[in-house]
């Protein structure tokens, strides 16, 4: 089939050339030449596994083909939206600006029949408001929030672990006749995923477009109880880790994402658990989302405490001392330093007096874009080099296999700060450092 995917960021290129690797012929519009050159060349503007292999073996096939002119949609069926819904500056309100130039820049190239697909993150209500909007083209909007996990997104669209379709219903909650043939449509484009027994969701499009916030709110809140976990076992002495491993067992918590640290960043979860406050705010139920108010002063909280531990080794006072930051993007396997967690600690050092030195695997160019007055290094062992402290900031995995004795022979001060709670305390005190880790003795 032929489709087009709007908007070619981490989304919608990792969706273009997904969609393409399934054999469907697909044109992805953005109106960034620099990152339509850098993808017609076979280069993935951002680090994500899996996606360069992708792009090039869809490009030499000639399924895969990118552009700036939305003309090039012409004689598709199915048109993916996948712009991006940033915060509001200021507010905690998405910005739904670059979903509503899409969809009118889409408008006058719809033939009826046609189906458009939302996948990009919005506050219930907007697909309504888009519904009416396509409805003199005679096409069809259906909602499919995406599900992707930054590092894993290539596997995550391939072999994702559900489909929700927001359809079109009438006063009765029946889906529409228009609705049941654009699901049909669709179905087609999923076919191989759909054959490997993937999970599907029929529904409406509040509870679809609720659905991915809900699942960000959760995940963020999951977090978020095991750093105030945290807070509980810094002040009774008692072992976080510990702590999650033992509730973890009960299949009702489950063990994944209670792992206490600095928390949670990105490009996605701080922003969509603000976004789904303002729109309660909006529709006037605020009170019941106000817990996570809470979860977002928790994240930050763990920032903050990070710094006053690195102050606490260094003797009571950061002015003048020099700290390695290892990890500058927000997770491992990724550029991506939106939010991050160990930035804002770096920053957080460096106000305080600190010489801050950042290195990172992916994230550099990044990150001395973003933040110019921190100092960057390529290589950890250049990062740590007469170092008073080291924080370890994103849990990389050659930053948790790093030997204590090693980096012990280049550092002024042997205090290591675990913001992500995964080495292994005895290894490293047993080297003679100071491990300190959030919610650990």
């Amino acid at each position: 089939m032929r489709i087009s995917v709007i908007g070619c960021g981490y989304l919608g290129a990792v969706h273009a050339a997904a969609m393409a690797s399934l054999g469907h012929e697909v044109v992805g519009i953005d109106v960034d030449q620099a990152k339509i050159d850098s993808l017609r060349a076979g280069r993935a503007p951002f680090f994500e596994p899996g996606l360069p292999e992708l792009l090039l073996e869809a490009g030499a096939s000639g399924g895969l083909t990118f552009g700036t002119d939305i003309a090039a949609v012409a004689g598709a069926r199915v048109h993916f939206v996948c712009v991006g819904t940033p915060q509001m500056k200021g507010e905690f309100r998405a910005d739904l600006s670059y979903v509503d130039a899409s969809i009118a820049a889409l408008i006058p190239h719809l033939q009826p029949g046609d189906v458009v697909v939302g996948k990009s993150t919005v506050p219930v209500g907007t697909a309504e408001r888009l519904a009416v909007e396509l409805e003199p083209t005679g096409a069809t909007l259906i909602w499919n929030p995406e599900f992707l996990r930054e590092g894993f997104a290539v596997e995550d669209t391939l072999h994702p672990d559900r489909f929700v379709y927001g359809l079109p219903t009438d006063d009765a909650g029946v889906v529409t006749p228009a609705g049941d043939a654009a699901r049909a449509l669709l179905d087609e484009v999923y076919a191989t995923p759909l054959a490997d027994d993937t999970p599907q969701v029929l529904t409406d499009y509040a509870t679809a477009q609720l659905v991915k916030v809900a699942a960000n709110s959760f995940l963020a809140t999951k977090i978020s109880f095991i750093n105030a976990m945290a807070e509980l076992c810094e002040a009774t002495g008692a072992d976080v880790t510990q702590l999650a491993d033992a509730i973890g067992y009960d299949v009702r918590i489950g063990r994944r994402f209670l792992n206490a640290g600095l928390g949670f960043g990105g490009g996605c979860l701080p922003k969509d658990i603000r976004a789904f406050m303002a729109r309660a705010g909006e529709l006037g139920v605020d009170q019941a989302l106000t817990f996570l108010r809470e979860v977002d002063s928790i994240n930050g909280r763990r920032r903050e405490r990070m710094v006053d531990l690195a102050r606490e080794v260094c003797g009571g006072s950061l002015v003048g001392k020099r700290v390695a930051v290892l990890g500058a993007t927000f997770k491992p396997n990724s550029d991506d330093i939106r939010d991050s967690p160990a930035l804002a600690v770096a920053l957080g050092l460096e106000k305080q007096g600190a010489h801050v030195v950042v290195t990172d695997p992916q994230g550099l160019e990044n990150a001395r874009r973003a933040w110019p007055e921190l100092h960057y290094a390529d290589d950890v062992l250049d990062a740590v080099r007469d170092a008073d402290a080291v924080l370890l900031g994103t849990e990389w995995s050659q930053y948790r296999e790093l030997e204590p004795d090693v980096l012990g022979g280049l550092v002024a001060g042997k205090h290591m700060l675990d913001g992500r709670n995964v080495l292994d305390p005895a290894q490293w005190r047993a080297a003679g450092w100071t491990y300190r880790a959030l919610g650990r003795p």
